[in-house]
């Protein structure tokens, strides 16, 4: 079991607060991801999990376990880097076998240790190439067998498909769910930036923003119940629209949030009116930005291909109830 508690944590550079009383429980087999913008504090908090940066107050658990002042190699963690960080002059087989020579396993134990997460991984075939003779997915899943064969309790991935293409971070989403599923009581915790990725993969997400918490819950729940501005427009791809001041005024609050795919487009009398000044077909899909006379168009989502064309006045309303108020203090109203 690998349950992770999180109390009171702070993270200080000098007198610059990096981490600002961070608390968090996170079960054991849960995948949690974190997101939030550039210099959030998203991958300061993985690293003061694993213990490459110290705790300046406050405790971190693990299994009921205070592990403040434990080393990184003793607390039960591997680490998932977004550079694969394998050694180039060693054959995959060596890479994933290094830790466990340095422990001194015996050596038929280390072999079947290192086939059978070669096999987890599909790299049973490629054992005996070296690192460049593999193409950046099969890197990036030997780093991962390389932390597997340690049985941690704890993962932490930190943007680890960040350098893969889109088709190979699709394929590597999908054998990192498959992972988690073949390892129900290890803890997976993951660092990214892509909102499909956290959409996706994670059981919840945690949402940072300036080195503190602004929400937690299953994805679904942050997409549809977000309890803040930030959170509804970080949330969501492309980002939630926002009206406010006269474009708000029909709602009786002091901003209106729709989501691109909650607005739809009326012959005439819709809430909103505004000038198409740019369309793009995606195939599937097509995103039109409309003028509304504001410093940002407002981006509506419709299937297949837009008939709209660029210069077209049209009016515009939300689905139905598909829309979020939120106060002056940027929190959410029900209605």
């Amino acid at each position: 079991m690998a349950d992770l508690k999180i109390n009171n944590l702070y993270k200080k550079y000098g007198t610059v607060e990096v981490l600002k009383n961070i608390n968090l429980d996170i079960k054991s087999g849960e995948f949690i991801v974190f997101v939030g913008p550039s210099g959030c504090g998203k991958s300061t908090l993985l690293r003061c999990i694993c213990g490459l940066e110290e705790i300046s107050s406050g405790t971190l658990e693990i299994d009921g376990r205070i592990v403040n002042d434990v080393a990184p190699s003793k607390r039960g963690i591997a680490m998932v880097f977004q550079t694969y960080a394998l050694y180039p002059h060693m054959s995959v087989y060596d890479n994933m076998a290094y830790s466990l020579k340095l422990a001194k396993i015996p050596h038929a134990q280390i072999k079947q240790m290192v086939e059978e997460a070669a096999e987890k991984l599909h790299l049973s075939a490629y054992l005996d190439r070296l690192p460049k003779e593999l193409s950046g997915g099969q890197r990036q899943r030997v780093a991962i067998g390389r932390s597997i064969v340690r049985n941690p309790k704890v993962f932490l991935f930190d943007e680890p498909l960040s350098n893969l293409d889109a088709a190979l971070r699709v394929q590597m989403r999908r054998e990192i769910g498959s992972l988690n599923e073949s390892l129900p009581n290890t803890t997976m915790i993951y660092v990214t930036h892509d909102q499909v990725e956290a959409m996706t993969m994670a059981d919840r997400i945690v949402v940072l923003r300036d080195g503190i918490i602004e929400q937690v819950g299953a994805p679904m729940e942050l997409y549809d119940n977000p309890q803040s501005i930030f959170v509804a427009g970080f949330i969501g791809s492309p980002k939630m629209n926002f009206f406010v001041g006269k474009l708000a005024s029909k709602f009786n609050a002091k901003t209106v949030g729709v989501r691109p795919e909650h607005i739809k487009i009326v012959k005439s009398g819709g809430v909103w009116n505004g000038k198409i000044i740019y369309t793009e077909i995606l195939g599937s899909d097509s995103y039109i930005y409309v003028d509304v006379g504001e410093e940002n168009p407002v981006i509506i989502r419709e299937e297949g291909k837009a008939r709209q064309k660029i210069g077209e006045e049209i009016s515009f309303s939300p689905n139905n109830n598909q829309y979020h108020l939120f106060d002056e203090n940027d929190k959410p109203i029900k209605h």
